[in-house]
C-alpha cells in the first residue's frame, strides 16, 4: 500500500503542474503544459486539442508545431473529420461535455471503416479518450488522448481521475479560449465543400434513400443499426447496399470511401492537401 507520504509527494507533484498550467494560459507554451499535466494523472501515447464550430473545419490548438503534425493528422483537418465519429456526436448534440472513451460513442461497424484502419489501426492505436469542453454555445472543444496498443486500454484508476480534476481542466480550457482564440481564428476555414460533398456524393446515381445509407455506411454503422436509425428492415437495408455496389460499380466500403475522395477532391482540390 502506498504511505501516506508517497501519496502526498505525489500530489505535491501533479499540482506543481497544475500552478505551472495556470500560469501559461496566456502563452505559447500552455499546449505542452496541458500535455504534461494530464499525463501526470493518465498516461497516454498522443494528445490532440481541437475545436469544432458549426460551418467551419476543425482547427488544431495543440500541437501547433507543424514538425508535430503528421499527414495524417493534416488529412483529418482537411477531408476525414467528417467520418470521425467524435465530430458526429457533438455536432449532432448526441454528445455533450465531461469525460468519454472512442468506444462509447463510436458506430457499431467503427473498426471496418476506412477511416478506422488509417487513423486508427495504422498507428496502432487501441484507445482515445477526450475530455468535451463546451467553449461558448457554438464551439466546442475535444482533448482527445490516444492509447497505443502496448499500453493497454485506460484503467479504472486513471478515467477516475480524469473525471475528478474534468470542472479544473475544463474552467482552465475555457480561460485560455478567451485569452487566445484570436491567435487562433484566424486559421478557421469552411467546411462548406465538406457538407456539399456528403450530400451530393452518387448524385445522379444513387437515389437519395441510397445516399444517405452510404454516408452512413461510410461513418462506420452496420445494416441493422442503420436499419434502426431510419425505422426501416435489415432486409431493406440490404437490397439497398446491395443497389448502392452495383450503381457505384464497387464491392467494398473502402471502394466507396476511395469514390467519395475522389467526389470531395472535385468539389475542393485543396481537401488532397
Amino acid at each position: 500500500m502506498q504511505s501516506m507520504s508517497a501519496q502526498r509527494n505525489a500530489s505535491e507533484y501533479w499540482q506543481k503542474d497544475l500552478a505551472a498550467l495556470i500560469d501559461t494560459i496566456r502563452l505559447p507554451s500552455f499546449g505542452g503544459m496541458l500535455e504534461k499535466f494530464l499525463a501526470s494523472q493518465c498516461h497516454f501515447d498522443s494528445m490532440l486539442v481541437v475545436t469544432f464550430r458549426k460551418s467551419l473545419k476543425p482547427l488544431i490548438l495543440h500541437p501547433t508545431d507543424p514538425a508535430e503534425q503528421s499527414l495524417t493528422l493534416h488529412n483529418y483537418i482537411n477531408r476525414a473529420y467528417i467520418l470521425d465519429p467524435l465530430f458526429n456526436a457533438i455536432h449532432s448534440g448526441s454528445l455533450g461535455e465531461g469525460v468519454s472513451r472512442l468506444i462509447d460513442i463510436a458506430p457499431d461497424s467503427f473498426e471496418t471503416t476506412k477511416y478506422y484502419q488509417s487513423c486508427y489501426k495504422e498507428f496502432d492505436l487501441i484507445d482515445e479518450i477526450n475530455l468535451i469542453i463546451e467553449l461558448d454555445p457554438k464551439v466546442s472543444c475535444a482533448i482527445s488522448l490516444g492509447r497505443r496498443t502496448s499500453r493497454g486500454t485506460i484503467t479504472r484508476a486513471e478515467l477516475s481521475r480524469l473525471n475528478a480534476i474534468y470542472p479544473v481542466i475544463k474552467s482552465i480550457i475555457r480561460q485560455f479560449w478567451w485569452s487566445q482564440s484570436q491567435e487562433f481564428v484566424k486559421y478557421e476555414k469552411s467546411e462548406g465543400a465538406m457538407n456539399q460533398a456528403i450530400s451530393t456524393f452518387g448524385s445522379g446515381v444513387l437515389t437519395p434513400r441510397e445516399q444517405q445509407i452510404a454516408g452512413l455506411i461510410l461513418q462506420g454503422h452496420s445494416s441493422k443499426a442503420i436499419a434502426n436509425m431510419l425505422d426501416i428492415s435489415l432486409g431493406t437495408v440490404k437490397v439497398h447496399r446491395k443497389n448502392i455496389h452495383t450503381r457505384l460499380n464497387t464491392s467494398t466500403q473502402s471502394d466507396i470511401f476511395t469514390l467519395f475522395l475522389a467526389h470531395l477532391k472535385e468539389l475542393d482540390p485543396t481537401a488532397s492537401a
